[in-house]
C-alpha cells in the first residue's frame, strides 16, 4: 500500500539486486531525500515539532500522509482511465465477479458535501499491512 510505503512502514523487502541493495532499500533512500528536503522547507516552528525526527523523517512522514492521503488516493482512483479496474473481482452475485470500473468513487464529490461511497478508501490506512 502506497501509505506504509511513504510512512516507511511497508513489509515487502524487495528483491536483492546484483549490488546487494534491494528495490525497496532504494525506495527508502529516495523518500529519506524527499523528506528530508520537505524537512529543510519548513517553517522554523513546525520544524521544532521534527527535530528529533531526522533519522528517518518518521514523524513527518506520518503526517504528510494525513494530511495528503486523500489527494494522493484521489490521483490513484479518480485520475485513471474509465477502463481500469481498482479492485479485483468480488461477488457479482450469481457466481460471477464483477469489478469497480471508471470512476465509481469520484463522481462530482465535494469537500462539505460527501456523498456515501464516493470517497477514495483510504480507510485501508488503519487496517495492519498483513491483514488486507
Amino acid at each position: 500500500d502506497i501509505g506504509d510505503i511513504i510512512r516507511g512502514k511497508d513489509l515487502y523487502l524487495g528483491d536483492k539486486k546484483k549490488r546487494g541493495q534491494t528495490e525497496r532499500d532504494q525506495l527508502e533512500k529516495e523518500l529519506k531525500d524527499i523528506f528530508a528536503k520537505i524537512h529543510e522547507g519548513l517553517d522554523r516552528n513546525i520544524k521544532s515539532n521534527y527535530n528529533n525526527d531526522t533519522e528517518n523523517y518518521s514523524k513527518l512522514r506520518e503526517d504528510w500522509w494525513t494530511a495528503n492521503r486523500h489527494t494522493v488516493w484521489k490521483a490513484i482512483t479518480c485520475d485513471a482511465p474509465e477502463s481500469a479496474p481498482y479492485f479485483g473481482g468480488t461477488c457479482g452475485g450469481k457466481g460471477r465477479e464483477a469489478l469497480t470500473t471508471g470512476y465509481c468513487r469520484c463522481g462530482n464529490d465535494e469537500p462539505g458535501n460527501e456523498k456515501p461511497n464516493i470517497d477514495p478508501p483510504t480507510y485501508f490506512d488503519y487496517v495492519p499491512q498483513y491483514l488486507r
